[in-house]
């Protein structure tokens, strides 16, 4: 099971904390919280002090099988605690988030009543922690139910209507901080996943034919590791001179957009990219692209390419989403960096430095010092 904790600040507009009142309230703020809009997940909020205010949260899809929800719940909880107090804060109580849209011609009435026995579980796994679960909320795309208002939904009811998008307080107190909202969850995932179709199948020929090629070179004589190393640095450059030279639109749909971005890339480019970042030192160099006009062309080109690890080479995709996390992270966007992070670890959970920048994000370390310690090693690589 993927769990996602962070940090989490109260946002501010001007002077005055944003309060949040209600089971309305609550619904509506949860994108705004997050960053994006969860899709099948699971979210626990942390609450401290006697005013509630916003702390940790931790984040996971909702287990398929329902056996398995009593363990998710208390996974859940443990994680939350621990990990707020391993920042000295213990939350004092919670808020909890079912979030699912109902099946195609389904009601949001029955989707919300399948899912309240794991409200259920939620608010005793996390009761038996000392931490009150002050809401327990299913939130669809429209609508929302609260668990703790009544002890059954009505035949009739259909919950509680969502504002529309933008029109909220929340919402404008989000625009004026300068609070983005990317989309949903399954919609940023969307951008990493491999290709598909005719082109997929060709791809993963490429794959083969330059694996078998690279593969005895790169676990070769250190002068022929290093050619190889050079080979994909350079490789690297000119794609990002290709990138650079196709500037991402305004406002992109971005199905569309990846498409274009997509047409930018070689099946043959694409392999050899991959392969060779799966060297450590090349992944290294790469990351340098970070900073200004170039870090938004480096996220594109890491996003592509990802999405070109097919078939058998899928878990070769943690090297560009590390990548793709770290110049997001760096760009100032944590949200869009964790999902990358987060996709590298499922495909390889060893992959350590995904491992490191999620852990380091997540503890709001300044991503600066490894900044400067990149741009150091790219001079001294440049100036060899």
């Amino acid at each position: 099971m993927t769990q996602h904790s962070e940090p989490l600040s109260q946002l501010i507009v001007t002077d005055n904390q944003v309060t949040l009142s209600g089971p309305a309230d609550l619904a509506d703020a949860l994108p705004y919280i997050l960053g994006y809009h969860p899709d099948d997940s699971i979210v626990l909020l942390g609450l401290h002090g006697p005013r509630g205010k916003l702390g940790g949260r931790i984040r996971t899809a909702i287990p398929e099988d329902a056996e398995n929800w009593a363990e998710a719940a208390k996974q859940l909880a443990a994680c939350l605690v621990d990990s707020s107090s391993a920042r000295g804060v213990r939350p004092d109580a919670a808020i909890a988030y079912l979030c699912q849209d109902p099946p195609e011609g389904g009601r949001v009435r029955d989707a919300a009543e399948r899912l309240r026995p794991l409200a259920q579980l939620l608010r005793t796994a996390c009761g038996d922690l000392d931490v009150p679960v002050y809401e327990a909320l299913y939130v669809s795309q429209e609508r929302y139910f609260s668990y703790c208002a009544t002890d059954s939904l009505d035949d009739a009811s259909e919950g509680g209507a969502l504002p529309r998008g933008g029109s909220s307080p929340m919402a404008a107190a989000a625009a004026f901080a300068g609070v983005h909202v990317r989309g949903s969850l399954k919609e940023m995932r969307e951008r990493l996943i491999p290709l598909d179709g005719p082109v997929a199948i060709q791809q993963e020929r490429a794959l083969d034919a330059v694996a078998a090629r690279l593969a005895p070179r790169m676990v070769g004589p250190a002068g022929e590791q290093a050619r190889v190393r050079d080979d994909t640095v350079d490789l690297a450059e000119r794609l990002m001179g290709r990138f650079r030279r196709v500037p991402a639109p305004r406002d992109p749909e971005q199905s569309a957009a990846d498409a274009r971005d997509d047409a930018l890339l070689t099946s043959d480019e694409a392999a050899h990219l991959v392969l060779g970042l799966q060297d450590r030192l090349a992944r290294d160099l790469t990351a340098g692209w970070m900073d200004g006009p170039e870090a938004l062309v480096a996220l594109r080109l890491w996003r592509a390419l990802a999405r070109r690890c097919v078939g058998s080479f899928e878990s070769h995709a943690a090297a560009p989403l590390t990548l793709a996390g770290w110049v997001a992270w760096s760009m100032g966007d944590p949200v869009s960096a964790r999902v990358a992070w987060t996709r590298a670890l499922d495909l390889d959970p060893e992959y350590v430095f995904a491992r490191l920048l999620h852990q380091a994000c997540n503890d709001e370390v300044d991503p600066e010092p490894l900044r400067r310690s990149l741009r150091r090693q790219w001079t001294a690589y440049r100036l060899r």
